[in-house]
């Protein structure tokens, strides 16, 4: 794997990390602002922000392996 392509790879698990985090940021600005008038939307936020995780796992994973490799 070329040091491009492992450049990628790390680019696209960083993306898919910032995105698991502004989930978890409009979270903590419901809970913290808007509490009692949005409450309701929590479950999708939380079901958002669990897809977005496993997204960047599964990315992480894909550039750890990668790297690892391309190590060895």
């Amino acid at each position: 794997m070329t040091d491009d392509e492992l450049k990628a790879l790390r680019k696209e698990a960083s993306k898919k990390k910032r995105m698991a985090t502004e989930w978890a940021s409009k979270i903590h600005d419901v809970v913290e602002d808007t509490y009692w008038n949005d409450y309701k939307n929590l479950p999708d936020m939380a079901a958002q922000a669990v897809a977005a995780c496993e997204e960047w796992k599964e990315a992480q994973n894909k550039y750890d392996e990668a790297a690892k490799t391309a190590e060895a």
